[in-house]
């Protein structure tokens, strides 16, 4: 047995606590979802990163808060 299923989906306000790894989002519907990890060292990296010194280099944006 075959369905088609024809959806119209309007999101106003999409809010996401966290993204990990293996994090799934699904907004409508799907025959199945299989699993995928990949993890890429595309900088050609040999060991961790060095830690951050005394002066913290980054900067960050302040950002409004959601209503």
């Amino acid at each position: 047995m075959n369905w088609t299923i024809h959806q119209q989906i309007t999101i106003h306000q999409f809010k996401v606590d966290s993204v990990a790894n293996s994090s799934v989002v699904q907004v409508g519907s799907a025959g199945s979802i299989r699993s995928l990890s990949q993890l890429y060292n595309t900088g050609g990296f040999t060991g961790p990163a060095p830690q951050l010194q005394e002066e913290n280099p980054l900067t960050f944006v302040p950002l409004p808060n959601p209503t």
